[in-house]
């Protein structure tokens, strides 16, 4: 499936607008403050259903409207396919897939996948383990959307161990009820380590060659650092049993799969901490490239890469190496800019480009 448009209605600076993407790059071009990141934050919501700048969503309306709107227009093998959000502050979204209303975009497996880089994304490498535990969580669902249930149970398992311990704690009930709630927590949590297990070791080959191609020295590593080291429930109950009192003294489940972490390395040493800002771009790159090359695997479309200032902090070579690749890896990709010369080849054929301006939007060249 690929996205053969947007439109949007008053959606941050946009009154109304459109824009075709090519099937491959598409460039977007305009100065600082014509509306580019916005046209990628509507991209994503259309096909997600939320924004991936912000949790404050009233931000998306257009200041003096009430509501926004968003549809995406997309093409498969059966036929085209049409995804759109309506958003009013304060009402529940109205979210359809091809006329039908649903409740979750992220729940339709017939939908667009995105995966979106952006300057404050840089979190996912150099934040806490909390951003890279939902960003590999993500990466499973895209994987095998069938798992996304089992995330679901551990965090309502989870939620409910919790619950149990407040009640221990203010007398209300004996610790002995834990170990109910330790088999069912062991029991969703193993197999939710598994699941990232597989996921980072699908991808991690695809990671370290994708670093180098991206100018990272050293030896780039994704590695998967959970918590417990049960391979069973069994051992997974016992490791929760003995940290009770623990627990029960914090007032929270303080062991399990919650606490895992995906860390990225460059010659055995952590990259958050020992990696400069110009190298933690080009691993968050390369994580996100390896994360579309193994899902367009198994899926039958890529993600849709949508890339915001990318070019501006990377020198000519990884400029020329990032849009080698995107244009070498099948699936689509956008990319913002300030500048065209900025994006190798970019005037040429076979290159879709965009102009922006003052919440306008240009099709320059729409190319196949």
């Amino acid at each position: 499936m690929r996205i053969l448009s947007v439109s949007l209605r008053d959606f941050r600076g946009y009154r109304e607008a459109r824009a075709a993407l090519g099937e491959g790059l598409t460039v977007v071009s305009g100065p600082n403050g014509a509306g580019k990141t916005n046209l990628l934050e509507a991209l994503y919501f259309g096909c997600t259903g939320r924004s991936c700048r912000t949790n404050n969503e009233r931000e998306v309306v257009r200041f003096g409207a009430d509501a926004a709107r968003v549809v995406v227009q997309a093409l498969a093998e059966d036929g085209g396919h049409e995804l759109s959000v309506g958003f009013m502050p304060g009402q529940p979204k109205r979210m359809r897939v091809d006329g039908a209303p649903v409740e979750r975009l992220l729940d339709i497996a017939d939908r667009p996948l995105v995966s979106v880089f952006l300057p404050d994304r840089l979190e996912l490498i150099k934040g806490t383990p909390a951003l890279r535990r939902a960003h590999l969580d993500q990466f499973v669902a895209a994987l095998w959307p069938g798992r996304v249930t089992t995330r679901r149970a551990y965090a309502q398992a989870l939620a409910q161990r919790n619950a149990l311990i407040a009640r221990i704690r203010a007398g209300r009930s004996p610790s002995s009820s834990l170990a109910a709630w330790d088999a069912q927590l062991a029991g969703h949590g193993v197999q939710l380590m598994d699941d990232r297990r597989r996921a980072v070791e699908a991808m991690s080959e695809s990671f370290c060659a994708l670093s180098v191609q991206l100018g990272l020295d050293g030896d780039p590593t994704a590695v998967y650092r959970p918590r417990s080291r049960a391979t069973e429930a069994g051992q997974l109950a016992a490791e929760l049993a003995e940290r009770t009192s623990g627990d029960i003294e914090r007032g929270f489940t303080g062991h399990g799969p919650h606490r895992d972490d995906l860390t990225i390395l460059r010659d055995a040493h952590e990259l958050r901490t020992y990696g400069s800002q110009g190298q933690q771009r080009i691993a968050l790159l390369a994580l996100l490239l390896a994360e579309r090359e193994t899902i367009a695997a198994v899926r039958p479309s890529p993600p849709v890469m949508l890339l915001d200032d990318v070019m501006s902090e990377l020198d000519s070579t990884r400029r020329h190496a990032l849009v080698e690749l995107l244009r070498a890896s099948p699936g689509q990709s956008v990319i913002t800019t300030t500048d065209l010369e900025h994006v190798p080849g970019a005037r040429e054929t076979g290159i879709a480009r965009l102009a922006i301006a003052a919440g306008c939007v240009l099709q320059e060249a729409l190319a196949a």
